[in-house]
């Protein structure tokens, strides 16, 4: 009996203790499930995270790249330019033009800086070059270039270019050329002056009124009575009949082609440069040749940098010099690479035909188209000690579109210091001639 109730005993034991370990749990247990919550709650907050920086992962390597490559841009060490060798005559002329857009003053000159460190001195004339432009831009002219030149060594003293209509248009202005007009009856006295054919003084005959454009007027009728005028008084006036006539009657077609290539005519004028070349296509019949002889060839063109050293060969008994916008061009090692030094560049006309020639355009200011520009109200010379010989032209012209008006000129006549060009473009209202800006010129050169 004792034996079966402590059979009943255990079991009964077993049965409370099944069901008090249901309700109390040991301390394992306890431990377990303790630890599991923290587990579950630093999940809930890292597997979101995470997500979010694998979204976020593209954008974050773009990021550290882009530092990368900026962090290796700013260690790795500048690319050296290599400096400057020494350069000829014309390749500095080519170096100091690209470089007038970063023209600055400084003292007594202008400067420029190069792409290795090194710098350029223009040869250019500040009260001068001021002056021009001064004048320009108080008269808003539409379209006006300038070119000075040193006759004896082809130093460029001053080169403006102004637009109130296109700041851009004056970058190459200087150098685009434009129809000559009556500059070119220059041209048309040198051949017949190099052929022996006629002198300064010689007289000429001719119809028609002294502007007239066409040549049907011109020729003269033997056994009547005919206007006649020296060529030197019809180069002041600046006579289209006078010179029309010139060219066909007395030059012919191929004296004056030799002439316009001897004056540098289709052919660059500063070799190995990108400048354009002045124009002039060869006169197909006589009305063609009278035309182009009096200036009014439209198809003969030329840039005021080639007419500024046209005049300066004038005035140099013949020769044209090299032409040079520095005076000196240092490397960034600080080597001297150019120095101005005057060169022979081509013989224009001879020095008994410039003589002559000084003596025609002597009278453009003194009795000529300039006479009222040079001179004041009461009819006194302006430049009572300075002897100028000069020409001035008037043409209509497209590009860009307007009245040409032209004035050349060099002084002293005796003892040559500056030969100068200037061109002025204006629309339907006239702002400023030519001979205007010519005048102001002459005036801060020899002041």
């Amino acid at each position: 009996m004792r034996d079966i109730k402590n059979i009943t005993n255990r079991k009964r034991s077993s049965r409370l203790g099944l069901l008090f370990s249901r309700r109390t749990p040991s301390h394992n247990t306890f431990r377990i499930q303790e630890e599991t919550k923290p587990a579950q709650r630093r999940l809930r907050v890292l597997l979101p995270v995470l997500a979010l920086l694998l979204a976020a992962y593209p954008i974050i390597s773009l990021f550290v790249s882009a530092r990368n490559a900026a962090s290796s841009v700013n260690t790795a060490s500048p690319p050296k330019i290599k400096p400057y060798t020494p350069l000829d005559p014309y390749k500095s002329f080519q170096l100091a033009a690209d470089s007038l857009p970063s023209l600055y003053p400084s003292g007594e000159n202008f400067l420029a800086p190069l792409s290795d460190g090194g710098t350029i001195t223009y040869s250019l004339d500040p009260v001068l070059q001021e002056r021009v432009e001064k004048v320009m831009e108080s008269y808003q002219v539409p379209y006006g270039v300038f070119v000075a030149v040193e006759p004896k060594t082809g130093r460029i003293l001053a080169m403006v270019g102004r637009s109130s209509l296109d700041p851009n248009w004056k970058q190459q202005s200087c150098f685009n050329v434009y129809p000559m007009a009556s500059l070119f009856k220059i041209i048309t006295a040198a051949a017949a002056l190099e052929d022996k054919k006629i002198s300064a003084d010689t007289m000429f005959a001719y119809r028609g009124k002294l502007t007239s454009v066409n040549p049907k007027y011109w020729n003269v009728n033997p056994g009547r009575r005919n206007q006649e005028m020296s060529l030197t008084a019809a180069m002041g006036k600046s006579v289209n009949p006078v010179f029309g006539r010139l060219a066909s009657d007395v030059v012919g077609r191929s004296s004056i082609m030799t002439s316009v290539e001897r004056f540098g005519f289709n052919q660059p004028i500063l070799p190995g440069t990108t400048f354009p070349p002045s124009k002039a296509e060869p006169p197909q019949n006589d009305m063609e040749l009278m035309l182009m002889g009096a200036g009014l060839g439209r198809e003969v063109k030329i840039s005021p940098f080639h007419a500024a050293l046209m005049m300066a060969a004038i005035a140099n008994d013949g020769v044209m010099m090299v032409p040079s916008l520095a005076q000196e061009i240092k490397n960034g090692k600080g080597e001297t690479i150019f120095t101005l030094n005057p060169q022979t560049a081509r013989r224009m006309v001879t020095s008994e035909t410039s003589t002559q020639l000084a003596r025609m355009l002597s009278t453009t200011v003194s009795t000529g188209t300039s006479r009222k520009t040079f001179h004041d109200r009461r009819g006194r010379p302006k430049f009572a000690s300075v002897n100028i010989a000069a020409k001035t032209g008037t043409i209509d012209g497209k590009e860009p579109a307007g009245h040409y008006s032209w004035f050349a000129a060099y002084a002293p006549i005796d003892d040559p210091k500056i030969a100068l060009v200037a061109l002025v473009i204006n629309q339907a209202k006239w702002r400023i001639k030519a001979s205007y800006v010519g005048e102001q010129a002459l005036e801060a050169f020899f002041k």
